[in-house]
């Protein structure tokens, strides 16, 4: 195998090269000085000798040094060429890399390739990294032959058809997050919503009625005040599009009827948005965790123990108070323990290892209990509260009364559809029942012949 290059890329491919078995020729414009670099099996040569003693050639050289390439084009003519770069912007050239190449060399094979996955993954082998190797030519002989050589080399080849799909391959690795982005945007809005909500209920309520300056529970308090809003919020938008999809299902009675596209959309994004959740809950119970050891918190102490020794009250123990926060505890250490299950048994590594029934009931089942027992990990902290009218600040309600509107929805709907009835009927259309579908039928007459006819199913 011929690896014309001697950068990064280059180095890290004839490593995995001949660690996969295969005899690698380097070709270089500087073999002596660029010979240390590469492994001593590997043959490192000048560019002409090494394109002379090798059909299969890695061309990983930029594009703009594809040019430096043509007065090989005579020797280089009948090989297969592997185009192996990258843009640095997406679609920033008319024709892709691999398209420009095949231009330059008429006479030779292109074959797009490779460009998905990382140095570091050829280094360290398939196991540590992407296995995917994304392929496209225009020649099927080509493709075989270097889906053949990824294969060796402990790789997946996946045939992305002719080369009018390079372009695709090549944007690929530009693309920063892009399942995510929907998701990230939906978490930092909620994020401000509720974060301005609490400022202006923690922070400005007091500073405006009262004269009291507790800015300092901005960078702390209430941003752990946020942190759960958005966790309970997010979690409970991760059920509420399955909920949509029933209801849809239930009223047009059928399964064949394509989902609006952004219901749609909402559905495959279910996984970002509950490991953003976790994520915030992650971030809450660390915050929480930090409460006591703030400044402010140990001078709060303080005062309130002076207060108490003036009042020469000796007893403080509130038993309600006690109770309602070792369960406020006790049941958000259990919701985030889920929320960790589900955040783990979402990576593909993990969810591989799970037959499709095991992976539904921890995602479906325990992904529902999470959220019921976050909705009593909320009800605990508001207790009695919300009936008290001090906590109505500026007439505003208590920001985790706002909290459960929507996982209230969610959890009386799948009560709702947890009825025999409902269950039942919502069972038959996701088995391909539809609502106004004739079925044909045949029924003896009086003299003893059959008659064909039509009903509906839904008799």
């Amino acid at each position: 195998i011929g690896v014309l290059g001697s950068g990064d890329f280059a180095r890290s491919l004839a490593i995995r090269l001949v660690c996969s078995g295969f005899k690698v020729v380097v070709g270089s414009r500087n073999p002596k000085r660029k010979a240390g670099l590469f492994p001593s099996a590997a043959e490192v040569t000048f560019q002409a000798e090494a394109v002379k003693k090798t059909d299969v050639i890695f061309v990983a050289v930029f594009r703009e040094h594809y040019s430096t390439l043509c007065d090989l084009a005579d020797v280089l003519a009948g090989k297969i060429l592997v185009d192996v770069s990258n843009n640095t912007e997406i679609n920033h050239h008319k024709e892709s890399n691999a398209e420009y190449l095949a231009s330059l060399f008429p006479a030779c094979t292109v074959v797009k390739g490779f460009n998905v996955v990382s140095a570091w993954t050829l280094q360290s082998g398939a196991r540590d990294g992407n296995k995917q190797v994304l392929i496209c030519s225009n020649n099927q002989e080509a493709k075989r032959t270097v889906a053949e050589i990824a294969q060796v080399m402990g790789f997946t080849p996946v045939d992305m058809g002719c080369m009018s799909s390079a372009c695709e391959i090549e944007n690929i690795p530009l693309r920063l997050l892009p399942a995510w982005k929907i998701p990230i945007f939906l978490a930092l809005g909620l994020f401000l919503c509720f974060f301005t909500y609490n400022l202006v209920r923690q922070v400005i309520h007091p500073y405006i009625r009262e004269q009291k300056n507790k800015f300092y529970k901005i960078p702390i308090e209430v941003v752990n005040t946020t942190l759960p809003c958005v966790a309970y919020v997010m979690l409970s938008l991760v059920y509420l599009p399955g909920v949509l999809a029933a209801c849809s299902q239930l009223y047009y009675g059928t399964k064949y009827r394509r989902f609006p596209d952004w219901l749609d959309q909402w559905l495959q994004h279910r996984k970002q948005i509950g490991l953003l959740s976790f994520f915030c809950a992650a971030l809450h119970a660390v915050y929480s965790l930090c409460l006591p050891m703030r400044r402010s918190h140990r001078y709060q102490l303080i005062e309130t123990a002076v207060k108490q020794a003036v009042e020469k009250k000796m007893n403080v123990w509130v038993e309600e108070e006690v109770w309602r926060m070792e369960i406020y505890i006790s049941v958000g250490i259990i919701a985030l323990g889920l929320l960790s299950l589900l955040a783990i048994t979402s990576l593909p590594s993990i969810a591989n290892s799970l037959n499709w029934r095991e992976f539904s009931f921890i995602q479906s089942t325990l992904g529902f209990i999470a959220l019921v027992i976050s909705t009593l990990h909320t009800l605990t902290y508001g207790w009695s509260r919300a009936f008290d009218e001090n906590q109505y600040k500026f007439y505003l309600p208590p920001t985790y009364t706002l909290t459960l509107l929507v996982p209230c929805t969610v959890i009386l709907a799948k009560v709702i559809f947890n009825l025999p009835c409902i269950q039942q009927r919502l069972l038959r259309i996701r088995r391909g029942w539809e609502k106004g579908r004739y079925v044909k039928f045949v029924l003896p007459s009086a003299t003893g012949e059959y008659s064909s006819g039509e009903t509906s199913s839904n008799v």
